[in-house]
């Protein structure tokens, strides 16, 4: 561990009146590091604790962990020191990275913790919080005897997918993408075989026996920390419930949803929201796939042909495209190429065709703005969680478009009949991973989620789900609730 990048907060450091202090360990990749910031901000603003969040050096960029930069003075940040991955393959998934990063920085950690436990102010560390990724860190906090969470920052259905697998991989012997029937979880949606985890899916990828100890590894958590809530996942939350109360799992706990909040005042407004200003209310088209996810060359020319054919008014957030990785821009390499312009990918006189009803943004937009903005109507998403939050708390109906990590678990259950947020065609084969969704069903999905039946029915289920989000965060709410439950065990710690 280097000891010069950590910093602990004026007012642990001070030795008296010292708060519970909690330690959160955040993977790399935005939708990791802004929940744990969020969670964080919370605990020190609204609960009186001091808070260090612990980064990887490896793997993680400056934009990534741009929520880092503006935390309260009760929270800091250590970095555990870069480990060498040379010995990877160049093509190494990103899961196998990931999983490497955590376990080479582990003696680090473990030294990160015992300089907490032993620090002036004498609080030590009253909790462990790993993120979803990074649950073999919880067997150092065992050995410490630190009390331990995991911080899951996706779907609690996700959860229970991940939990499933030890005994997934137990029972079957082909690949489980090939399963003749869904996969029935308590509480849950069914999930077909090809929705879980790309890993999952196939028993010969390298990452499947690392995402088996995963499961494993969640089951040394003393409970778990989710960023949902009632409106989102109810029926699996009793189901959980119920299984922990039997001893099947630690308890769960549905903080959510974190989101930022949208900025105030109209200092520096993006363009993108002065264009929307502009635009009527409810008709725009939003269309983002996150930080991370990439598109092919081709599926980007799809994607434009099938938006400029829908007539509706969109604005588009571009990142470059990848013809081999649709997680490319994950670590922010799609961002790293110079000069280049990702519009330049799109087809030709596109934006000049397009200038009166869709506009095209390179790389970034301010997302959570945008959600709230009147104009914008519908959102065809990844599915990332934390987009699928910003979305639901901000009542917009989506179009599901997944592409990596656990984005199919949760576009099956925020397009199933459940919630009925969005609209999502499964596509009919299981190898699907090259197949290019063409310009006629990008225009069909455009058109009926702004204008058609369908979309209208999403609208308005979209509408109840920000109701139960606004419902969740009010004071004395559930999230309320859940949080001051499992702070209460924080507490009466000696």
């Amino acid at each position: 561990f280097c000891q010069s990048k950590l910093i602990l907060p004026d007012h642990d450091r001070s030795g008296a009146g010292a708060c519970p202090h909690v330690v959160l360990l955040t993977s790399p990749g935005a939708g990791h590091v802004l929940p744990v910031a969020e969670f964080a901000t919370r605990l020190a603003a609204d609960h009186d604790f001091t808070a260090t969040i612990v980064t990887y050096t490896n793997l993680s960029s400056h934009a990534h962990n741009s929520p880092l930069a503006s935390l309260p003075p009760r929270v800091s940040v250590a970095a555990l020191p870069e480990v060498p991955l040379d010995d990877l393959p160049a093509d190494a998934h990103i899961l196998t990275r990931i999983f490497a990063v955590v376990n080479r920085t582990l003696p680090h950690l473990r030294d990160l913790l015992r300089s907490l436990l032993g620090s002036p102010s004498g609080s030590g560390v009253a909790a462990f919080l790993t993120d979803m990724l990074c649950p073999a860190a919880l067997a150092v906090a065992r050995e410490l005897g630190v009390p331990r969470y995991v911080f899951f920052t996706s779907s609690l259905t996700s959860l229970l997918s991940l939990l499933y697998t030890p005994e997934l991989a137990r029972t079957t012997t082909g690949d489980c993408r090939y399963l003749p029937e869904p996969v029935v979880l308590p509480g849950c949606v069914p999930l077909h075989g090809a929705d879980l985890v790309e890993p999952v899916q196939n028993r010969s990828d390298p990452v499947y026996p690392l995402m088996v100890d995963l499961g494993h590894n969640y089951l040394l958590a003393d409970g778990f920390i989710v960023n949902t809530f009632d409106a989102m996942e109810h029926d699996t939350l009793v189901a959980f419930k119920e299984l922990s109360d039997r001893g099947v799992y630690p308890p769960v706990y549905a903080v959510g949803p974190f989101i930022r909040s949208v900025s105030a005042g109209a200092g520096n407004k993006h363009s993108c929201l002065r264009w929307l200003d502009d635009q009527p209310d409810g008709s725009v088209l939003y269309v983002s796939f996150g930080s991370g996810g990439t598109l092919s060359t081709e599926q980007t020319a799809e994607l434009a042909a099938g938006l400029e054919a829908s007539e509706q008014k969109f604005l588009w957030v571009v990142h470059f495209p990848s013809d081999k990785d649709r997680s490319a821009g994950y670590f922010g390499t799609s961002a790293d190429q110079g000069n280049d312009d990702p519009l330049s990918y799109l087809p030709e006189g596109l934006v000049e065709r397009t200038s009166g009803t869709g506009l095209a943004v390179p790389l970034w937009a301010p997302q959570v703005e945008i959600l709230n903005h009147p104009a914008v109507g519908g959102f065809l998403s990844h599915c990332g969680w934390n987009s699928t939050l910003e979305s639901a708390a901000a009542g917009v109906p989506m179009v599901a478009w997944p592409l990596f990590a656990e984005q199919r678990v949760n576009a099956v259950l925020v397009s199933s009949e459940r919630l009925g947020l969005a609209l999502w065609e499964r596509p009919s084969s299981v190898d699907n991973d090259g197949v290019v969704v063409p310009r006629g069903e990008v225009t069909e999905l455009a058109r009926e989620l702004m204008v058609g039946k369908k979309g209208a029915l999403a609208r308005n289920k979209a509408g109840q789900v920000r109701d139960g989000a606004q419902m969740a965060l009010a004071p004395g709410g559930p999230q309320r609730r859940a949080l001051a439950a499992v702070i209460s065990k924080w507490n009466a710690r000696p």
